[in-house]
This record gives C-alpha cells, structure tokens and sequence, in this order.
C-alpha cells in the first residue's frame, strides 16, 4: 500500500513539472531590455555573410535595431529593405514611408530567400 502512495506522489509531482515546463509565462518583449543594440544595415550584413554564427548570436533574443523604413503594411514593416518587423498593432496611421525608426523586437531568424531579418512581437522606441 505504501509503495502505491509513494508512485501516486511521484506521478502528482511529475505532472506538475510538466504544467508548469508547457505553460510557462509568456514573455512581454515591450518591457524587456534590450540585449542587443544595432542598426538595420548592420544585422543584415552579418546574417548574409555568416548566416549560422549570428543566429546562435541573435535567436530569441529582445534586439534594439534602427533604421529607415521601406515599406509598411498594416501590422508590419520593413527596414532597409533588410529587417522585417512584425507589430501586434496597427501602424498606418503613426508612421510613413522613409521615417527614421527605433524599434525593440524580438529576433526570430533570417529568411535566405527574402534575405531578410525576421523580429516578431516589436514595438516603437522612437
């Protein structure tokens, strides 16, 4: 009976390590600081020539990136035709193209076929 108890136990345990591992808090990239402070040229410049290296560098990680914008839809945008940027909110009526941007997202990898930085989860800075 005791032995009963005790896998009983370790099963309760053992669940709960799993609940809490699958539905972990999510992240809230707006208010974490960023890691990583660069412009739009630079990030695309160093995925394009060492794709591998900078992903093990910016993967997942909160980055701060600059630049001119190039195009803009209603809940993205493009930066130096290299950097594409994904918002929860609607962008038309704040911004245009050619503004000059600061934005916080958060890096989600590198399109070779685009040849574009993917953030994901970004908001405005400046």
């Amino acid at each position: 009976m005791r032995k009963k108890g005790l896998f009983f136990l370790l099963l309760v345990v053992i669940g709960l390590l799993v609940y809490n591992y699958l539905y972990q808090d999510h992240r809230d990239i707006s208010e974490e600081t960023a890691e990583i402070i660069t412009t739009s040229e630079k990030i695309t410049e160093e995925f394009v020539n060492e794709s591998q290296i900078n992903e093990q560098k910016y993967i997942d990680k909160t980055i701060q990136v600059s630049g001119t914008i190039t195009e803009l839809n209603d809940s993205d945008l493009t930066l130096d035709e290299g950097v594409f940027c994904q918002f929860k909110m609607s962008l038309k009526e704040n911004l245009s193209l050619g503004d000059k941007i600061i934005l916080k997202g958060r890096c989600i990898g590198y399109d070779d076929l685009l040849e574009q930085v993917k953030l994901n989860e970004c908001t405005l800075i400046d």
